[in-house]
């Protein structure tokens, strides 16, 4: 009997299965995602091998038993090894592969899942081996093969075969496409630039998005004003071909999808074309899509499985292949043939810069492109890029004018509403538009500052942002801030407004908001020229007088250097003090009318690697050099996380009592067992809605509290047997979640 015609699956034989995978590697093909035929060949043979193992007597009354059979270590080795026999050495040479094609196909094989150590049950189970290979296959696998396996696992063309099976044998098992074609972008585009057209008949893609078109095979370098169009400029870039746009907050990927969606997806098939990959992908889908429209369920599922054309994704959703965990082949194999936009690289944290940077330098030699599009690019962070991913100095390209959009006003003390008023006051008096936009570095001063302005009694419309708020109440609130900020009314003529809003860096980056005047504690020169960019963004204001005020004195509790960091109990520092001090300096040396080149001249000249060298950000980065030296297999994929900040998810006190008949309500309709997938999920958003995410170490304090019997203790609640939401003793109210001092109770 043909080893095909026995089961692979209940109901599959395994010719059906592995018609299955090859079906989706020739659509692959087809697709343009394989252009070498070698690779292409030593892949089908991993698809038509991969299961034969599972023609053993053990496996096969198991899988037809009526009853459910576990695995039995006594009787059973894992398929995937066994499947490694039955791929023949002399055979593949006769087909005229090399040994070290033979090993690559080999090591695809018997890894292709992560089912037992291979390497020590194939030595210590012989001949149970032997016995259970037999009408399957008398193939050996000799020890030098063996000893093979491990540099297999750092073998470029093997860790492809390996990915590509992955990606096969996953997308036939979980029946869903492995790839669906990027074949309308560059129209989407095209359309979106004849809207333009209806309003203004000069509109056309401006320099910088040109050059993004014109170099779409090659890695490039962005630094252009805010403004510009990057958002644009890097999907010309991207085409029609597979691509992923990585930004570092969930606000601006959800802005950016909503624009797409909005703007270039004409049909119903966006479920086909566009995903967002980030940790609220579903409850995003949820909040946007009724039932009727599309299935959010294999919508989300598609986007995680890297099948969809284009992708709007945080960095950890996609990154996280550097602690090459069992399976990690399959991300990295994905971006080898993929376009990657890195929008705004400057934000990240040390550690994960070092992370990300290691990912594109792998991504590149396995083939994949990249663009890093910026507003803003110091010499040391471009430095640190060239040293490790190939950018041809002509594809480096900086689209930065003579044109003056800030004038700068630098004090040297603490923010303060006292200034606000002023600017504030002085504007209505003469009946100018007065929106004013203050952005603090810590949520504390945000809320300070907001509580001093109420304080005041006048009658100012007045707004907060931050990261502490509900869920529902932060989605009405973005939603509020990015009307408010537009630039132009429906008659597409300057919006005036008056209000004041108060945030935090949550706003500084990728958010389309335009207001008249921005009042800023100063962070780092990056930090703050991002900033600048939510005041004349479009720059159509007038800025003959001030409109930029930076203020020079933070807490000093903030700052951080690297002795603190090591030796010091300060929890609070985040801000490194020499970055800072050097932008303390730039920015005074920008004072007044800033013109966007005097902007990148600062920054080529302060924040270079000279300077910045002894600096903690610099030590944090090479303290994370060991993610270069990880040996493949050591972490499980749940053993990582590319947060750096440690997070609780809760429900406040007074949210809870406020809801808590709706929200036990939704827990007994849960427990009732009646929903629907699409139900339940809807169900159990609207109780997230009501969740903040907050720093661990303030839910530790809040334990240590109520052991302690000086904070009151809530029940959890349950959306299911394994998913609880924490309720915690703290204040919220308008200014969003406020952490109690316990210390204060006795």
């Amino acid at each position: 009997m043909d080893i095909g015609e026995y089961k692979a699956k209940k109901d599959k034989t395994i010719d059906e299965h592995r018609q299955e995978l090859m079906n989706e590697w020739n659509r692959m093909k087809a697709m343009g995602y394989v252009r070498e035929e070698h690779l292409y060949q030593l892949v089908k043979l991993a698809c038509f091998h991969h299961d034969d193992g599972k023609a053993n007597k053990e496996f096969q009354m198991r899988i037809q038993s009526e009853k459910k059979r576990l695995f039995n270590e006594e009787k059973e080795v894992p398929h995937n090894i066994l499947s490694a026999y039955s791929i023949s050495l002399k055979e593949m040479e006769q087909m005229g592969y090399s040994k070290e094609d033979y090993y690559r196909v080999v090591f695809a094989v018997m890894y292709h899942h992560n089912y037992g150590k291979p390497l020590e049950i194939i030595q210590e189970k012989r001949e149970l081996i032997k016995d259970l290979l037999q009408g399957i296959t008398d193939n050996k696998i000799k020890k030098s093969t063996l000893g093979k396996m491990s540099a297999m696992m750092e073998d470029d063309m093997a860790i492809k075969i390996k990915g590509f099976l992955h990606k096969c044998d996953y997308s036939a098992s979980g029946n869903y496409q492995v790839e669906y074609d990027n074949n309308f972008l560059e129209e989407s585009l095209e359309n979106v630039k004849k809207k333009w057209k209806e309003k203004n008949s000069n509109s056309d893609w401006n320099d910088m998005q040109t050059f993004c078109m014109e170099k779409r095979d090659e890695n490039i370098i962005v630094i252009a004003q805010t403004g510009k169009g990057k958002t644009e400029g890097g999907l010309q870039w991207i085409g029609n071909n597979k691509g992923f746009f990585v930004l570092p907050l969930r606000t601006a990927i959800n802005a950016i999808y909503d624009r797409i969606k909005q703007q270039m997806i004409t049909d119903n098939s966006i479920d086909e074309k566009v995903a967002i990959l980030h940790s609220e992908s579903l409850e995003y889908y949820n909040e946007h899509f009724s039932n009727e429209e599309l299935d959010i369920f294999d919508y989300e599922k598609r986007g995680k499985h890297l099948t969809m054309p284009l992708s709007i994704s945080t960095m950890d959703q996609l990154f996280d292949f550097v602690f090459k965990y069992h399976g990690y082949e399959l991300k990295l194999v994905t971006l080898s043939y993929s376009k990657i936009v890195i929008d705004e690289i400057q934000m990240y944290h040390p550690t994960l810069l070092r992370y990300l940077i290691y990912g594109l330098k792998r991504i590149t030699q396995m083939g994949g492109n990249v663009a890093i599009m910026t507003a803003t690019l110091s010499p040391f962070l471009k430095q640190l890029l060239q040293e490790n991913i190939l950018f041809k100095e002509e594809n480096i390209k900086i689209f930065v004018d003579d044109s003056i959009r800030h004038n700068v006003c630098v004090k040297d003390c603490k923010i303060n509403i006292t200034d606000i008023l002023e600017v504030y006051e002085a504007n209505e008096r003469k009946g100018k538009s007065n929106k004013i936009l203050v952005i603090c570095n810590t949520i504390g001063k945000a809320q300070e500052l907001y509580k001093q302005l109420k304080q005041t009694g006048q009658n100012i419309n007045i707004n907060l942002l931050h990261s502490r708020y509900t869920r529902e109440d932060r989605r009405r609130k973005e939603h509020e801030i990015i009307q408010f900020g537009v630039t132009y009314n429906r008659e597409h003529q300057l919006d005036c407004q008056s209000g004041i809003w108060i945030s935090t860096s949550l706003v500084e980056a990728s958010l389309d908001i335009d207001f008249d005047y921005l009042f800023t504690e100063l962070q780092d020169l990056n930090s703050l020229f991002q900033r600048f960019g939510r005041c004349n963004r479009k720059g159509e204001k007038d800025c003959s007088q001030y409109n930029c005020y930076v203020y020079a004195e933070i807490d000093k509790r903030n700052l951080i250097t690297f002795y603190e960091r090591n030796n010091s109990d300060n929890q609070s520092g985040f801000i490194d003090n020499t970055i800072f001090q050097l932008s303390k300096q730039a920015i005074k040396d920008g004072e007044g009318k800033l013109s966007e080149w005097k902007k990148l001249e600062l920054i080529n000249n302060y924040l270079t690697m000279e300077n910045l060298k002894e600096s903690n950000y610099y030590k944090e980065y090479c303290d994370a050099d060991w993610i270069e030296d990880v040996r493949p297999y050591h972490y499980e994929n749940t053993e990582h996380k590319l947060r750096d900040i440690l997070s609780e998810t809760i429900i406040p006190s007074p949210v809870f009592e406020m809801n808590k008949s709706y929200i036990m309500d939704k827990v007994e309709l849960l427990k009732s067992n009646t929903l629907s997938n699409t139900e339940t999920l809807k169900v159990k958003d609207d109780i997230m809605k009501f969740t903040v995410n907050i720093p661990l170490w303030h839910w530790n304090n809040y334990e240590k509290a109520v052991k302690r019997g000086v904070a009151q203790a809530y029940q959890n609640v349950e959306l299911s047997a394994r998913e609880k939401i924490k309720v915690m003793e703290c204040n919220y109210d308008e200014i969003g979640y406020e952490r109690i001092n316990y210390q204060d109770r006795q």
